[in-house]
């Protein structure tokens, strides 16, 4: 098994080729001392239901999971508060406006990008817009669109931390999970 920064091997300090694994989440620089540890990268997702009670999923536009189904959401930027992260990436992919928020769980998760494995941190929130008649697919969105709850099925996400958190809200709510039983990958 390689290691999680594998990809990393000279020193971003000095530039030596003893840029060696110190233990399962870091590396060190015999030759100047640098250490680096690969921390999880924050994330955030929204759960967005309007007034008759339907899920807002969006389809990835982009690998990885292009063409799966996702919920509204992103990467946390530098500087920016979870909160903060939340509201600008539903924005940015939905143009919808967030008014309320409730935290409703974190989970880890791996998200594979440029062949990188960036360990996450996914945070999942239950969310009110102001108005859900302005949603328009945005950003990194290919399609939004209200799902029945009893319609959305863990299986067709592409995202593992989001099947998960998504398994676990359907059975907040009640729903039947009979093709939502698989939630690995």
């Amino acid at each position: 098994m390689t290691h999680v920064l594998d990809k990393f091997r000279y020193c971003p300090v000095c530039g030596s080729k003893h840029f060696v694994e110190q233990n399962e989440k870091s590396k060190r620089c015999d030759n100047c001392g640098f250490e680096f540890f690969l921390n999880p990268s924050s994330a955030v997702a929204a759960f967005i239901l309007n007034d008759k009670g339907e899920l807002l999923v969006t389809r990835r536009k982009y690998e990885p999971g292009k063409g799966t189904l996702d919920l509204p959401g992103g990467f946390c930027d530098i500087g920016e508060t979870i909160g903060e992260a939340l509201t600008r990436e539903v924005k940015e992919e939905t143009n919808l406006t967030i008014r309320e928020k409730q935290y409703f769980r974190s989970l880890p998760n791996k998200y594979r990008y440029s062949g990188f494995d960036i360990p996450t941190l996914d945070a999942f929130f239950i969310c009110k817009v102001e108005d859900e008649t302005v949603l328009k697919p945005a950003d990194d969105v290919e399609e939004a669109l209200w799902l029945a709850l009893e319609d959305v099925h863990t299986e067709q996400f592409g995202l593992r931390s989001i099947r998960q958190a998504l398994y676990d809200f359907l059975r907040m709510k009640g729903v039947g999970l009979a093709s939502a039983a698989s939630t690995g990958g």
